[in-house]
């Protein structure tokens, strides 16, 4: 039985144009939702434009349900400009994948001919690819514009192991941004030594706009409830923009009231505090509704203005034209491969805490909740606390990265599966990542204010009430000794465990193992 679409306010303000009148269409997916990243000619030619909403799509992962209004919306509000700026726009909803109403089409209309943009995502991909198979001739494919970097131009050298550091500055030198010919500005390539302090107690932080659902928003979440009852997370409240003028709006908001604090606390956690001075600007960049050179554009005017301190600058900048763009080739590179690795053959089930945020380990907690009401935490809550914790207490990598993809508003395969199996879990066997990204709990102390507020004591290192990242720290570099030992950066990690007593390496083992037992029942 077909579901109700929810398309009343769409319906409403598009006409339905006859596919018969066209000889030419456009399909735009959900995250290509900016006119200026395609063609001239488009715009120029103002051919059909199609959108489809898939409900299988939808339904491969149990997405947050934030994240599939907030793209819902997004693309209703992006093809009723479209329609107001002259292009006939045919917008579909169904319950199959996209490829199914593209071939009805193409049927429909023998003559029609479709051009489509390269997806960010291999599933995607592939679909369309058997659809240009299927009516050669009259499918075109262009390539993705969505991004600085073309992927073929350094895909061999990342998978070779080409770090980061030396593709950003690659990157820095090719578009110019903080550069004084061929030197950096400010004589330094990255100041991330300058951006690792703590948040200091009563620190005024300003808040992030939101937005406030309009008559499509409300309508996408009463369909969002219907069509994706079981999925997680939480509709309710939904603040995201949902337009570009919106999204620009949070541009320029960021670039004026946060940029220049965001260096130094990048790092920082604090109880009851999510955004701090983060963008939030992710949400916008990997659907389209920002241009990363127009959020790169903007945070160095406002250093040339003296608005923003060069670290802050050079660490957004970094996010941006470095690590987005690295993790992006590094997908190009690796797939499909890469969805199957598993390092450590690490095989347990992700803990429930990952769906419901009860746990006693308040960093934990903190961490959880504004993902599973917001589907956001910044990149150091990602990296240091949840990828951490299950990395020590020897999860699946792929089930933390299917958690990622779904949990997170700003989720997509291509940055998630990089992130997390090659970055935070080190699944990939240090393709991506020089070393693990483990730590005990003396980082989180070190760097929020969590451990003060937490049931288990920072200062025990084994026991009943012990903070459970300092024992499944060393338990981990015990176990994973041949890694670690291979790694010139952390071979020491094994030689101070070494030099621990056999009773104290006794009761990390003790401990560790408990608590891992204790949470396989959970």
């Amino acid at each position: 039985m077909s579901k109700k679409t929810f398309l009343s306010h769409i319906e409403d303000k598009i006409s339905k144009p006859s596919l018969n009148e066209h000889e030419n269409a456009v399909f735009i997916l959900h995250d290509q939702l900016n006119l200026d990243a395609w063609p001239s000619r488009v715009r120029e030619e103002k051919p059909l434009l199609i959108f489809i909403e898939s409900a299988a799509k939808g339904n491969a992962l149990p997405y947050h349900k934030k994240k599939l209004v907030y793209l819902l919306s997004s693309m209703r509000h992006f093809a009723l400009e479209c329609a107001e700026a002259g292009f006939p726009v045919h917008y579909h909803s169904t319950q199959n994948h996209y490829d199914h109403v593209l071939k009805d089409l193409l049927s429909v209309n023998g003559d029609l001919n479709l051009t489509f943009m390269t997806p960010s995502e291999w599933d995607s991909r592939e679909r369309l690819r058997k659809v240009r198979t299927e009516y050669e001739g009259r499918v075109e494919e262009i390539s993705n514009n969505f991004f600085f970097a073309n992927p073929e131009e350094y895909k061999d050298r990342v998978k070779d192991g080409w770090l980061m550091e030396y593709f950003y500055r690659e990157m820095r030198r090719k578009t110019g941004y903080l550069m004084n010919g061929e030197n950096p500005e400010g004589g330094e390539w990255n100041y991330d030594d300058k951006n690792r302090e703590k948040l200091p107690e009563g620190y005024p932080v300003p808040a992030i706009a939101e937005t406030k659902p309009d008559e499509i928003t409300k309508e996408v979440i009463e369909m969002v409830e219907e069509w994706f009852p079981d999925h997680f997370g939480k509709s309710e409240i939904f603040t995201y923009a949902v337009t570009r003028r919106q999204a620009l709006y949070r541009l320029n908001e960021f670039i004026e009231e946060r940029l220049d604090e965001f260096g130094p606390y990048e790092d920082a956690m604090v109880q009851g505090k999510y955004d701090l001075f983060h963008s939030q600007l992710s949400v916008y960049l990997n659907n389209g509704l920002i241009l990363p050179k127009e959020a790169c554009d903007k945070a160095v005017e406002a250093y040339e203005n003296d608005n923003a301190r060069l670290n802050s600058v050079e660490g957004f900048i970094r996010q941006i034209i470095g690590w987005r763009e690295y993790v992006r080739v590094y997908y190009e590179a690796m797939m499909p491969d890469v969805r199957e690795v598993n390092h450590f053959n690490f095989t347990k089930k992700l803990p429930e805490m990952y769906w419901s945020g009860q746990t006693k380990m308040n960093c934990m907690s903190e961490c959880l909740k504004p993902v599973i009401d917001d589907g956001y935490s910044h990149h150091i809550q990602r990296l240091m606390v949840l990828s951490n914790f299950s990395n020590l207490t020897e999860i699946d990598p792929r089930e933390l990265n299917d958690w990622f993809h779904f949990a997170y508003v700003d989720a997509y395969e291509w940055v998630v599966l990089p992130n997390v199996l090659g970055m935070s879990t080190f699944a990939d066997g240090g393709v991506l990542a020089s070393k693990p990204y483990v730590s005990s709990g003396n980082y989180i102390n070190k760097m929020s204010n969590y451990c003060k507020h937490c049931d288990y004591k920072i200062s025990k290192k084994t026991g009943e009430d012990a903070c459970p990242f300092n024992y499944l720290y060393w338990n981990f570099i015990d176990k994973q000794r041949e890694t670690f030992s291979q790694n010139g950066r952390a071979n020491f990690m094994v030689n101070m465990f070494d030099k621990k007593s056999e009773e104290d390496k006794k009761a990390i083992l003790n401990s560790s193992d408990m608590f891992i037992k204790t949470l396989e029942t959970m």
